[in-house]
């Protein structure tokens, strides 16, 4: 018999836990941190730039939003197949919007995508949002998953 690798991170034990349904929890947990995290960040940085567009609020308005559905993904499966993926999906789909208007304020730089590197550098994060995105993606990825028993 080959012994199990101790690793938690080991492909095979990675497997089973997803096969048994204990990933499902944790990655409820991981999109509430995740939530958490990216609107405080979102915050900070739309902060700096004073907030200039109203839908600047909405991905730090979300983050709580996440937090709370992870977390109570997290304690009840009913939330798991209810609150977690709505949320996620605002989420998500917020991620993608503000993707479209980090390229689109990329754009309107002077010299727009001739000057790319420059007016990606001093721009708006072109990537920030789709980290948004993914967020939303986990918690979406939870609610499909199987719950441990």
């Amino acid at each position: 018999m080959i012994p199990r690798s101790r690793n938690p991170f080991a492909p095979a034990r990675l497997a089973r836990n997803v096969r048994h349904g204990r990933f499902e929890r944790s990655l409820s947990l991981l999109t509430a941190a995740g939530s958490v995290i990216t609107a405080a960040e979102i915050y900070l940085e739309h902060d700096r730039a004073s907030f200039g567009n109203r839908v600047m609020w909405w991905p730090v308005v979300l983050g709580p939003v996440g937090a709370a559905a992870g977390v109570a993904g997290f304690l009840s499966e009913r939330m798991a197949r209810t609150a977690l993926p709505i949320a996620s999906a605002a989420i998500a789909a917020n991620g993608l919007q503000g993707a479209y208007l980090h390229v689109r304020g990329i754009a309107e730089k002077p010299g727009g995508w001739s000057l790319a590197r420059y007016n990606i550098e001093t721009g708006p994060p072109l990537f920030a949002p789709l980290l948004v995105t993914m967020v939303g993606g986990m918690g979406l990825l939870a609610a499909l998953l199987r719950r441990e028993r």
